[in-house]
């Protein structure tokens, strides 16, 4: 049985509006944390570090998004260019992986970086 609205913690609503993007980061984000999004909000207006505790979860948002980028820099040894928004993606799961894993150093990351966004069309 639900217990009664006036006994409830956490009694207000809070909305607001994103662009679809906006909010696929958001989703991916959170996912990937392995926290709710409204956890994950509450750590970033709070300015509170967001640990990602590695399970099989994290592990798994974090693969997909993972062949998500590998698709894209597929279409870009295609012909295609790199625009501003996959180089922040690429570099945010970069970090993410860093900081899990914990054994590659900054100059490796930005040494591979570099080689990806040097990418031509031959």
């Amino acid at each position: 049985m639900p217990c009664p609205n006036d006994r409830r913690e956490r009694s207000v609503t809070v909305g607001f509006r994103m662009t679809p993007e906006q909010k696929r980061w958001l989703d991916r984000v959170a996912e990937e944390s392995g926290m709710s999004k409204q956890d994950f909000i509450m750590a970033r207006l709070r300015d509170e570090a967001i640990a990602v505790v590695p399970n099989v979860r994290v592990y798994r948002a974090l693969r997909e998004h993972m062949v998500e980028l590998l698709r894209e820099l597929r279409r870009i040894g295609a012909g295609g260019t790199v625009d501003e928004r996959l180089h922040e993606e690429i570099e945010r799961l970069t970090r993410e992986f860093v900081d899990l894993r914990g054994g590659t150093g900054a100059s490796t990351v930005n040494t591979e970086r570099l080689d990806i966004l040097g990418m031509r069309r031959r």
